[in-house]
């Protein structure tokens, strides 16, 4: 498991990337991926599950825990490179409401 995070060209864009699980073990390095992010400026992030292979609802935790972080409603999140499995848990759980799911 390896979570990893970069900061777009523009300073505007934090991509935090998952690869392997997302579940409780994933936790202080999921947060030291965006707390870590230094900004003068709003930005938004984007959550890439491309190569995650597996959530859990602490990793559904970890989202709602960014938001608040970001700025709660006024937050600009991106979960990009979902599977259709992973969509249709963010569906059950009403998270289209809450992020911008890719």
């Amino acid at each position: 498991m390896s979570i990893s995070s970069s900061m777009s060209a523009d300073g505007k864009t934090l991509t935090i990337a998952v690869d392997g699980r997302f579940d409780a073990s994933s936790l202080d390095e999921f947060r030291s991926c965006y707390e870590g992010a230094v900004c003068e400026s709003p930005i938004s992030f984007n959550v890439d599950l491309r190569k995650a292979e597996y959530l859990d609802s602490s990793a559904l935790g970890m989202l709602l825990v960014l938001r608040d972080y970001a700025g709660g409603e006024s937050a600009t999140i991106t979960i990009s490179h979902c599977s259709p499995e992973v969509k249709k848990i963010f569906a059950i759980s009403s998270f289209e409401k809450l992020f911008t799911i890719q």
